[in-house]
């Protein structure tokens, strides 16, 4: 008898059946890259409008956390990429189809924007600071003076960072779960809000908290809305969206994602937000933190569900 070997392509490693190539880093590239997509809008929708006055915190103090936040978000972008010595290839071409190619270039061009938007307001900040070449002292006079040309530059990278940030899991096809194209407005919903919050939380003027307060008030209601026409649009869809909705309702992730993310990460912070805005006294960490932590740990599941979500061959 001849015997012969049969070799498919199923059962990759870390492919498939399920995807597992994605781990803890990623995650937390797209919160920081939310966050910051948040942070860098408002303070430049806010400088377009004319209230750098009365938006102190959020034109110029809450920017100083954007430089960091992108830095330690490409770091962990770094740390999770197989051959990390190639990573500048990203940088040798455009591809306009290709959402990595627009998440490098835009990362690019607003990282070192958002190091000049912080060292224009740093003598503000540090009176006494001194940069030791005039070269220098020459580009920050030209950020100051062109500051609201620059502020609509930024506003629109704000956005394309935001949207890129859910669109970087949705362009992957195979994985239904991330297949959806409400995921690039969803994610920077989410981010905008992160960062508003952020600022909420580092201001000390209560006209301008209760400005930030009603703004991201608003972005969870958008926010929850997107997520139940997320999950409508699934459980309308073919037998794989279904199954990959059920691991929100009544699956693996039901738990977690209910309780941390909708009910202590959205619902619970818009209430406290509904009574600081009518005159109870809310300790604004309490609502800040807790969005916050609903942000990342909806990113950690989103990461993580998706790629065991699969379609059926």
């Amino acid at each position: 008898m001849k015997e012969e070997l049969f070799v498919s392509g199923r059962e990759i490693p870390n492919i498939d059946p399920f995807l597992h190539i994605w781990h803890w880093q990623i995650p937390i590239y797209l919160f920081l890259g939310g966050l910051a997509a948040g942070i860098l809008f408002f303070a430049a929708l806010f400088t377009v409008i004319g209230k750098e006055k009365e938006m102190t915190a959020t034109v110029k103090w809450g920017t100083f956390l954007v430089p960091g936040a992108l830095v330690l978000g490409l770091l962990m972008l770094f740390l999770d990429l197989k051959h990390q010595m190639f990573f500048w290839r990203l940088y040798t071409t455009i591809r306009m189809d290709s959402p990595m190619s627009w998440g490098a270039w835009v990362l690019m061009i607003i990282t070192p924007m958002s190091f000049l938007w912080v060292a224009s307001y740093l003598k503000e900040l540090v009176p006494e600071w001194k940069w030791k070449y005039k070269w220098i002292e020459s580009l920050l006079e030209w950020v100051e003076t062109n500051r609201r040309a620059i502020a609509w530059v930024m506003m629109a990278l704000a956005v394309i960072l935001g949207i890129y940030t859910g669109i970087l899991l949705s362009a992957f096809n195979a994985r239904p779960l991330w297949n959806n194209a409400i995921l690039g407005p969803l994610f920077m919903v989410s981010g905008m809000s992160t960062g508003v919050a952020t600022v909420m939380w580092m201001s000390k003027s209560h006209s301008e908290r209760r400005i930030l307060g009603s703004i991201d008030l608003l972005l969870i209601i958008v926010e929850l809305f997107f997520i139940t026409h997320m999950f409508m649009g699934m459980r309308a869809g073919s037998e794989v969206m279904i199954q990959a909705a059920d691991l929100f309702l009544g699956g693996q992730f039901t738990v977690s994602f209910w309780v941390f993310v909708i009910i202590l990460g959205l619902v619970f912070p818009a209430i406290l937000e509904v009574l600081e805005l009518i005159g109870y006294k809310i300790p604004i960490a309490i609502p800040v933190i807790l969005i916050l932590v609903g942000g990342l740990v909806f990113r950690f599941i989103m990461v993580e569900a998706g790629q065991i979500t699969r379609y059926l061959y």
